[in-house]
């Protein structure tokens, strides 16, 4: 624990220390959207990073950006149920042209989003079994699914909550304030 005294024997002599201070950083609930932005991100890149590397043949980094493209990604899916349940519904306070923007993005993400929770874990598991020609031939759908999710995620995020965000008396109600 930060701050506590701790013994430390040397030789037959002991000495009493501090352990330093760590700064603490608090999460909330309300900071989730922007963690889940982030490993969407972070995602995409692994997604990335992993084409980039098959495509020059190296398997083993290939194989580990796609593990941890699949580990983020399983931590936001938690993460946002997780929030979803906690918070409920944010609405869009968007107007004029963005607003059918904003849904065509998101009704594609969301759509997407389910369809590629599956085909992802057909795609790892063909390839966990060695099934390499199964898995490539549905890869090439999963990968820019994958990617378009991760990618419209984040811009999704950046448009509910940065460019147009929910005003304060909307913010107040989720957290049961008024």
């Amino acid at each position: 624990q930060a701050g506590e005294q701790v013994a430390a024997p040397l030789d037959d002599v002991t000495f009493i220390q501090r352990a330093p201070k760590v700064p603490s950083v608090t999460l909330n609930v309300y900071s989730l959207p922007a963690v889940n932005a982030c490993l969407n991100a972070t995602s995409a890149i692994f997604l990335l990073a992993g084409y980039a590397f098959i495509r020059r043949g190296i398997v083993p980094l290939h194989r580990s950006c796609m593990v941890a493209a699949f580990l983020c990604s399983s931590v936001f899916l938690y993460l946002y149920v997780y929030y979803h349940l906690h918070v409920g519904i944010v609405r869009f306070t968007g107007q004029g042209w963005i607003r059918p923007v904003y849904f065509t993005i998101l009704i594609t993400h969301t759509t997407l989003a389910v369809i590629i929770v599956p085909l992802v874990l057909v795609t790892l598991t063909r390839a966990l079994r060695s099934q390499f020609d199964r898995h490539r031939r549905i890869a090439r759908w999963t990968l820019p699914a994958w990617l378009y999710v991760s990618v419209t995620g984040v811009v999704v995020y950046w448009l509910l909550y940065r460019a147009y965000p929910p005003g304060m008396a909307a913010i107040n109600s989720l957290r049961g304030l008024r």
